[in-house]
């Protein structure tokens, strides 16, 4: 089935989550290299990121620290200086060849708000904090295609995750294509499921020779 929409997870694929990473070990109190290198481990291990805030602050709550971080001036939330350079210009190439584009991501509230002030060229803006359900459930997959009103085999998803992303976009039917980018991307990079992908890209301009030309 031809694909008529490309839709887009957000953090490490549209979004160079790096600088907030940064943000969270400073506020921590933990050395870069100490923060990416407990997020490593617990990638590899195949556990929810909160685990290395658990890890490196016992008793931490995710929610609360969020809050004592917007109330300090420094919210946990990306802008436009988080946008990956290719982000624009694959957006802008895909809609100009006539294909729906969407970003639809575990967020939590106030992220879709961010990505319209950004102005991007996009069809659909979701979030699993509006959804109330998370990747990989199927439901947020089928949510992606009842949004768009396309069967699921007319729409490509595009993220840098196996487990969040290329896997549970494969069982719902769509084209699953996987960015190799960010800490997911290299470390599931090295997973033999990776084979599973429709097709692995190591930016977005890739996809938009898939695509477009």
């Amino acid at each position: 089935m031809e694909v008529k929409a490309v839709v887009f997870d957000a953090g490490e694929t549209l979004i160079n989550e790096s600088r907030q990473w940064r943000m969270w070990a400073e506020w921590l109190g933990v050395p870069d290299h100490a923060f990416f290198a407990v997020l490593g481990a617990v990638i590899e291990r195949g556990e929810h990121h909160r685990r290395v805030f658990e890890i490196l602050k016992p008793g931490f709550n995710l929610e609360e620290e969020r809050e004592k971080r917007r109330q300090a001036g420094v919210p946990d939330e990306s802008d436009a200086r988080d946008l990956y350079p290719d982000a624009l210009e694959c957006l802008t190439r895909l809609r100009a060849r006539g294909l729906r584009t969407g970003v639809a991501a575990n967020q939590p509230a106030g992220f879709e708000d961010r990505i319209r002030e950004l102005e991007l060229p996009v069809d659909l803006i979701a979030s699993s904090s509006r959804w109330a359900v998370e990747k990989p459930s199927p439901e947020f997959f089928r949510r992606i295609a009842d949004e768009l009103q396309l069967p699921a085999g007319a729409v490509a998803y595009v993220g840098d995750r196996l487990d969040n992303d290329v896997l549970p976009a494969l069982d719902a039917g769509m084209v699953a294509v996987f960015l190799r980018r960010g800490p997911w991307g290299w470390i599931h990079a090295r997973r033999a499921e990776a084979a599973r992908a429709h097709c692995t890209i190591a930016n977005l301009l890739e996809l938009t020779r898939l695509f477009v030309e």
